[in-house]
């Protein structure tokens, strides 16, 4: 069964509505034992990268996902905070240290066009980079919804990861 880890700062509601509208059931849970029984683990997250980590911190929840996710390959999808804590570290709000699972930082968005403004906000298009099951049966260009202040700014080593970005004045990564 997938996952869904409810860490308080996520839009849980909203990603169990769109599992149970394509027939998926889903599991969720803040407790770390429950991560053992998951086929796949959803992180959502709406708020602040230092709020969300600490909440994950406080709740036991970083070990279980290192050992379920790392250690033993299960699926995971995460969502606005659920991919920014990948990332090394995190600095909104102070600086703060991430899952490590990807080599780059969370950083505020520096567009280089005066007309991008920020908070990025509203439809954009991506550009797949990569072959991935997520985005097949998509458009090639397929257009997502962005709110968000912060972005993961991958590090060259890690680049080959990243699976799509979009446009907003500089490149952003929408997908790992």
């Amino acid at each position: 069964m997938i996952t869904v880890i409810d860490y308080g700062a996520g839009n849980l509601r909203s990603v169990v509505n769109a599992f149970e509208a394509i027939g998926q059931k889903t599991h969720v849970t803040n407790n770390p034992s429950d991560l053992k029984k998951a086929s796949a683990i959803v992180l959502p997250g709406v708020g602040a990268f230092g709020d969300g980590i600490n909440s994950l911190k406080s709740l036991n929840l970083i070990q279980a996902l290192d050992e379920e996710v790392c250690g033993n390959k299960k699926p995971y999808l995460g969502i606005c905070l659920g991919l920014q804590f990948l990332a090394e570290k995190g600095f909104e709000h102070g600086s703060h240290t991430g899952l490590g699972w990807i080599s780059g930082n969370v950083e505020k968005i520096v567009p280089n066009n005066k007309k991008c403004r920020v908070p990025h906000i509203g439809w954009n298009n991506l550009v797949v980079k990569n072959s991935c099951k997520f985005f097949d049966g998509l458009d090639p260009e397929p257009v997502f919804y962005f709110v968000h202040s912060y972005h993961l700014v991958v590090n060259y080593e890690s680049a080959d990861v990243v699976q799509a970005t979009c446009s907003h004045g500089t490149n952003i990564t929408a997908s790992i």
